[in-house]
């Protein structure tokens, strides 16, 4: 059983990683374009990652605590109860700073409709710098835990 929930685990992991960059790949080749309809299809497109952070969520995180359960360690070890508080902490903190890019999807999908070309409400929601820093330090917190599970401090 061990062996099969670390599967489950480590995919969710995977999708979870995944997700995140194909979000912010997305979201910063948008940040790149000039026509509206450029950056509504790219941020229509970190939909997909934010779809693959929600189910990397759901299998990294229940199966993560199915492995505490079936495994030698405990919720009062270090690097466990630090990997719950940091995943808790980057889905947070990711979900703020993905509010901009919402935004500046939708924004970004009328003004094509339109026809008319960036504005600087568009411009400002791709530049805000408070999202940008919210989704960096998700990142990071990401990598935190990564490096937790593998070395086990």
């Amino acid at each position: 059983m061990y062996n099969t929930v670390f599967f489950f685990h480590i995919l969710g992991v995977l999708a979870f990683v995944s997700g995140i960059v194909v979000a912010g790949v997305a979201f910063e080749s948008a940040r790149r374009k000039a026509e509206p309809s450029e950056v509504a299809t790219l941020l229509g497109l970190s939909r997909v990652g934010v779809l693959l952070v929600a189910v990397g969520t759901l299998l990294a995180g229940g199966c993560g605590l199915w492995l505490v359960d079936l495994g030698r360690w405990h919720y009062g070890s270090f690097w466990v109860s630090a990997s719950i508080g940091l995943f808790i902490a980057a889905l947070a903190i990711g979900g703020l700073g993905g509010q901009r890019p919402k935004q500046a999807r939708q924004l970004a999908a009328r003004l094509s409709a339109e026809g008319a070309a960036v504005s600087p409400q568009l411009r400002a929601l791709l530049d805000d710098r408070r999202a940008l820093w919210q989704n960096y330090v998700s990142l990071l917190l990401v990598l935190a835990i990564i490096a937790l599970m593998v070395f086990k401090p």
